[in-house]
């Protein structure tokens, strides 16, 4: 019976998971990472977590994650938007904090794998690479918040949930007895608790806030007030208070010059963006001069689209897509993918 650690989030997802381990004979342990200091809403979440272990008869464990948390996410996440980006925290936290106290767990307790309730499979490839792929459901993917895992990581990573949809998921944890079969999704961002992300960063920051400054046009034409650029993202409409007769949208963030450009729906589309910081999977590289052609997701829910991927000759990674896309946005990941649903490899948006 092979052992395996699991990361129980207090969710209808993991405590599935967990249980389709279970049934399919592993010795399951589940692990609740506390990425917090104090008590606060998430203390919950740990509790129904324990409680859930508990009714399967698994044993459960408290790992305390708090400093690796604030160093590889929270500080990160502040320092992006300090900076005029949109960061993708689920991104790093998933790498640094989540798969690295589970695997430290794992070699403690003397478990050969580890697992987690997100939805996307994984495999060994012909070259012999490990990498993950996009679920069966792909409303429900998500492969994108897990292109930075490393090979070695990957080579102990168990995903029960890969094959099925959210809906074939709840009705097996009803059918299970799990308490949380219906608990509603968490649609935030898991560390903001309180107030939006601004409020956040706000509370939360060591350095200064950037204070009020213009929304300008594309020309530099000054248009009106904003709030400091932290409450902004390329590609928002809403919450702009800007009453120009005609509807505009957030197009750039300059944080040297503390402003928000504004401009009409149009000036959001690209036909091509510039990629650093670059994580391959299913691939050690992509050599320079070599075109490679891929299916390229620019944020989260986006629907991806086809590319071009090429090597630049500073390192970076040029996208030429098929199709202008929409408001890629300097911070967030671009994930590219084969035909076939596996991750090539991923990379933050530079330029766009």
């Amino acid at each position: 019976m092979s052992r395996v650690i699991i990361g129980m989030s207090g969710g209808v997802d993991s405590a599935t998971a967990a249980y389709l381990l279970k049934e399919a004979g592993y010795e399951v342990i589940g692990v609740t990472m506390k990425t917090w200091t104090g008590e606060d809403s998430r203390c919950c979440e740990m509790a129904d977590a324990r409680e859930m272990a508990l009714r399967m008869g698994i044993t459960h464990y408290v790992r305390g994650a708090a400093a690796d948390f604030e160093r590889c996410v929270a500080r990160p996440f502040i320092e992006d938007y300090l900076s005029g980006r949109t960061p993708n925290p689920c991104v790093e936290c998933n790498r640094h904090v989540k798969w690295a106290a589970l695997l430290s767990a794992a070699d403690e307790l003397g478990a050969e794998y580890v697992a987690t309730g997100h939805y996307a499979r994984t495999a060994r490839l012909a070259n012999g690479r490990y990498a993950i792929r996009r679920a069966a459901s792909l409303r429900k993917d998500q492969s994108y918040v897990l292109y930075r895992l490393t090979q070695e990581q990957l080579a102990r990573t168990l995903l029960p949930l890969g094959g099925y949809d959210k809906e074939e998921v709840r009705e097996m944890a009803a059918r299970a007895g799990i308490s949380a079969a219906q608990k509603p999704d968490s649609q935030e961002i898991c560390f903001v608790t309180e107030g939006d992300y601004a409020d956040y960063i706000e509370s939360a920051a060591d350095a200064a806030i950037p204070p009020p400054g213009n929304f300008v046009d594309e020309a530099g034409n000054i248009l009106g007030a904003h709030k400091g650029i932290t409450h902004y993202t390329v590609g928002q409409r809403k919450g702009l208070g800007l009453a120009l007769g005609y509807p505009v949208y957030v197009t750039k963030i300059d944080a040297g010059k503390n402003e928000v450009v504004v401009g009409c729906e149009t000036a959001l589309y690209r036909s091509s963006i510039l990629c650093g910081d670059l994580h391959f999977m299913s691939v050690e590289s992509i050599t320079p001069g070599k075109k490679v052609r891929a299916f390229v997701k620019i944020r989260y829910n986006h629907k991806g689209a086809a590319a071009t991927l090429e090597t630049t000759e500073e390192g970076l990674l040029s996208i030429a897509f098929d199709a202008p896309v929409r408001a890629p946005t300097p911070g967030q990941s671009a994930v590219f993918y084969d035909d076939e649903g596996f991750v090539i490899g991923g990379g933050k948006i530079r330029i766009s």
